[in-house]
């Protein structure tokens, strides 16, 4: 794969604006709550980071300053009076645009959208908010959206951030929110994440209620799509999955499972598999930084096996027939994208080879507790539209519904590279404790 252009930007334009470094959600609150610091002095600091860094990635679609500094003074005053407050209490969250939150418009990029004010928070929001997170803005969604301007690599401005969490991997990665919500359908979380060195987690499908999504999700004719954290911490995708979590008695697709917790488990004797999943595309870079992860889980007391796993074309073909099916933008009347391309026969012949796809996984991971693989082909491209060939590696995990997080694994020059660990459902305490491990060792 080709990362040239003819006339790439001036060195100033492509200046890194990453920043790793910077605390997470669980920490500022935790800050917050011994009297460290202030809410309104958390959020002043994120609007002026926000400030710096906005001109050069374009990641935010929507802000609104006055309503976050207020809610911040609202934050301390509430703590000055001894209320309780919640495990995110005064930390800044950003929010992907496709997740509708209470007083910020909700485009989604969709120029049949601009203008359009939701009149309450998706479950999520409401959620983060209950918790006590302060919203910071909604974030631009893909490249090639008509609303906004280009998202850009906090690494290297020339080159994509990913999609469609676009803004939201940007606006982590470079410092200007600590935790963000994005949707992740065939990798639009966890290809923004590794291309720009954050973190992202893909839930088991039915973990999260979907309600106040747009595009509207039906758990029948989307079982695919689902709402998860981005971050630069393990800690904070484990904070954020146990607030979000859980049915909200309005979506049908949200299940009553408990959730793992990440401390109980023991790395020690996990059984991971190794798998390039029969890619033919993946550069040399992309792949021993994945087996470079390999050697750290081995460190970490994890058996580490190699997997002969050919997914990529099997999911490449069910994902195309899955796309070439009309959605309704509405779940309240039949509003379809546009006209199916597929007769009957071939929509049936596609879920049976969906179906029989996820009985194959469910076989494997009796035999796994995780797989380690690749999230993409190689490292974030220069500026362009995005295709499937670019989600060759999440594709699969989106049908079989299992969680996932894509995590950093190396770099390729200024670029990050991202690995991908896939758990058995409902097994999210597994990736999480692993992440966190790794980022601790």
């Amino acid at each position: 794969m080709s990362h040239t252009q003819d006339a790439g930007p001036a060195p100033a334009e492509r200046a890194c604006v990453a920043d790793p470094a910077t605390p997470g959600a669980a920490q500022l609150a935790r800050a917050i709550a011994a009297g460290e610091t202030t809410v309104l002095a958390v959020m002043q600091a994120h609007l002026a980071r926000i400030a710096k860094t906005e001109p050069l990635i374009h990641a935010f679609a929507h802000r609104d300053d006055d309503a976050a500094l207020e809610a911040a003074q609202a934050a301390d005053d509430a703590l000055a009076r001894g209320e309780p407050t919640g495990p995110l209490h005064g930390a800044p969250v950003s929010i992907k645009d496709w997740i509708e939150a209470e007083g910020l418009p909700c485009d989604g990029g969709f120029e049949a959208r601009a203008g359009f004010r939701p009149r309450r928070d998706a479950t999520v929001v409401s959620r983060l908010r209950a918790a006590g997170a302060i919203v910071l803005g909604k974030t631009v969604t893909r490249e090639g959206e008509p609303l906004h301007a280009r998202p850009n690599n906090p690494h290297d401005l020339a080159h994509c951030p990913g999609g469609s969490s676009s803004g939201e991997a940007a606006a982590i990665a470079a410092g200007a929110s600590p935790l963000g919500l994005g949707s992740d359908s065939g990798g639009s979380i966890r290809l923004p994440a590794a291309w720009s060195g954050v973190l992202g987690l893909k839930p088991t499908q039915g973990r999260v209620p979907l309600t106040g999504h747009f595009p509207a999700i039906g758990h029948l004719s989307d079982p695919r799509t689902v709402i998860g954290p981005l971050a630069r911490r393990a800690e904070d995708l484990a904070l954020a999955l146990r607030v979000i979590a859980g049915p909200d008695g309005v979506d049908p697709s949200a299940h009553p499972v408990p959730l793992g917790d990440p401390a109980a488990v023991s790395i020690a004797g996990l059984r991971i598999g190794l798998t390039d999943l029969g890619g033919a595309d993946l550069t040399p870079a992309a792949w021993t930084a994945t087996q470079d992860l390999a050697r750290r889980l081995e460190g970490l007391g994890a058996v580490v096996a190699p997997l002969d796993l050919p997914l990529i074309d099997e999911a490449l073909a069910i994902s195309n027939a899955y796309w070439a099916r009309p959605e309704s933008m509405s779940h309240r009347q039949w509003r379809p994208w546009g006209p199916s391309t597929l007769p009957a026969d071939a929509v049936e012949e596609s879920l049976f080879r969906w179906e029989r796809l996820q009985r194959r996984l469910e076989t494997v991971m009796a035999d796994w507790d995780v797989l380690l693989c690749p999230a993409a082909p190689g490292p974030a491209p220069a500026h362009r539209l995005l295709d499937a060939r670019d989600y060759l590696y999440t594709l699969p995990f989106s049908l079989t519904a299992q969680p996932v997080v894509s995590l950093p694994a190396g770099r390729a020059g200024s670029l990050p590279l991202g690995a991908q660990l896939v758990g058995r459902r409902w097994r999210e305490d597994v990736l999480l404790a692993l992440a966190m491990a790794l980022e601790r060792a």
